[in-house]
């Protein structure tokens, strides 16, 4: 019912940004949450930002202060401004949607930070 298409990852040096984009497609008006997780290799999925119900936004300690998550409701995209990228901040991130039913994944996008 609801299709998640993440974008914007690639490779990119210590200190520099990325912006990586979650497109939502379906039904799309059943969306009651939308969030960006990661997963490196051999560790489990994290929650890396959110909106939270009243439209505000919470973010994992890790990342807070590099990391913003924005909406275009408009265009029904989710947006991570990744800044001040670390190696550490390499994974695989992923966009979560959520009805009340069901959770819609992404594909995800790899994100690689070097030095």
């Amino acid at each position: 019912q609801v299709q998640v298409v993440e974008s914007g990852g690639g490779l990119v040096q210590a200190g520099g940004s990325l912006r990586l984009s979650c497109a939502a497609s379906g039904s799309i008006f059943s969306i009651n949450y939308m969030g960006w997780y990661r997963q490196a290799p051999g560790k489990e999925r994290d929650l890396v930002a959110r909106f939270t119900s009243d439209g505000r936004t919470m973010y994992a300690d890790s990342v807070k202060g590099r990391f913003t998550i924005s909406r275009d409701n408009a265009k029904n995209t989710a947006y991570l401004q990744m800044n001040s990228l670390k190696p550490e901040d390499t994974a695989v991130y992923y966009c979560l949607a959520r009805t009340v039913s069901s959770s819609y994944w992404g594909q995800g996008t790899q994100v690689t930070v070097s030095s």
